[in-house]
């Protein structure tokens, strides 16, 4: 969400608009360009309910004033953070993603589940208040459809873009990224990124027992490369730890180096319960890895055919993502050159080439959108 507000923002400032930003942070190119008006908002450490409420809040008043100066300003909002009755940009559906937290502390699971249902409200009259909604895939739109009750003549897609910067490593760059981590030159390495959290949504307490089971076979010979922070860092360490020698895993917590860990990497897996889009898997393809994905996710709707294999079946167990790595690891090059095709396609299509499409779909009369 953060990339592409960022983008949109950056595509509207070089075209000379003014453009007025509200935020926790706000990158510093962002920051300090010339047409930029930015409004930081404090963000209380702990407090997630209180620190929508304070953006939302102050979210509201920069739009007052700016519509007040000029009635031709727009104003774009993420999902439940500002109801706002204009342009409504979403990137996930809190009605269509239910909590995911085993194995969090159980104040952690109420504090989750309340949270959630705040969420949900805020959510819903915030997405019928909007003119326009517009998602990030054709999954998130039918969501906001199906789960909030937008019509759907006032739903659009818009599908995100790409950096040029964020291709196909040369084996300089892909050796550097191997020293850096500590690999060997040949190992075949398997790429997570997401947050290791109480939301255990995004799949890796799947992706562990399929690793463990294979390392168990004897057999197993890839390195597994984990980019993510959150309090379950520490406990998957510990596990690893007992499990495997030094190496075999590797913890990376977060780190803003996701290209680099990419470069290194052959196989991206995400086996998420709910993924509106999926970027990770989207900057994976355009790195050049191949990628293993829930087929739920928003992101595959933009594969080719070709693509069949890569696509996990919703809920998949542990024991399903065990058999497809082995048909990964038997057939590493097949798989990169399935993907070839859809990776092109993703990175020829630039951040700019979103926001001008985003634009377009905000300005498009409501009488005039497709389903």
């Amino acid at each position: 969400m953060d990339r592409a507000n960022a983008a949109l923002a950056h595509y509207l400032l070089a075209r000379g608009h003014e453009v007025h930003l509200v935020g926790h942070e706000i990158a510093a190119p962002l920051e300090h360009h010339r047409g930029a008006r930015v409004h930081e908002v404090a963000r209380p450490r702990g407090l997630p309910a209180l620190a929508e409420r304070m953006l939302g809040r102050t979210g509201r008043a920069v739009a007052r004033a700016v519509v007040a100066a000029d009635d031709r300003a727009r104003v774009v909002v993420n999902g439940g953070n500002c109801p706002w009755p204009d342009i409504n940009w979403v990137h996930a559906v809190h009605a269509a993603w239910p909590v995911f937290d085993e194995g969090a502390p159980w104040w952690a699971r109420t504090r989750a589940r309340r949270l959630k249902k705040i969420a949900v409200d805020r959510e819903r009259a915030a997405l019928r208040a909007a003119a326009v909604v517009i998602a990030n895939s054709a999954s998130t739109r039918r969501a906001v459809i199906d789960r909030v009750g937008l019509a759907s003549a006032r739903a659009r897609t818009v599908y995100l873009g790409s950096s040029p910067d964020w291709g196909v490593p040369d084996a300089a760059e892909r050796a550097d990224a191997r020293a850096w981590l500590g690999l060997p030159p040949d190992v075949p390495v398997v790429v997570f990124v997401g947050a290791l959290g109480n939301d255990i949504n995004k799949g890796f307490d799947r992706l562990w027992r399929a690793w463990t089971d294979l390392a168990r076979s004897g057999s197993w010979d890839a390195r597994l490369v984990v980019a993510g922070g959150g309090w379950r860092v520490a406990h998957w360490q510990a596990e690893a730890a007992r499990t495997f020698g030094d190496g075999h895993v590797q913890f990376l917590g977060f780190t803003p180096k996701v290209r680099e860990v990419l470069a290194a990497g052959d196989l991206l897996a995400s086996p998420v319960r709910y993924e509106a889009y999926g970027l990770n898997v989207h900057e994976a393809l355009c790195r050049g890895l191949a990628v293993m994905v829930t087929e739920s996710a928003g992101v595959t709707e933009r594969f080719d055919a070709g693509m069949a294999a890569s696509l996990l079946p919703h809920g998949a167990t542990a024991d399903q993502i065990a058999q497809r790595l082995r048909a990964w690891r038997a057939d590493t090059a097949g798989w990169r050159a399935r993907a070839a095709p859809t990776a092109a396609r993703l990175r020829a299509r630039s951040w700019d080439a979103m926001a001008a499409d985003f634009v377009a779909a905000a300005m498009q009369p409501e009488a005039q959108a497709t389903a």
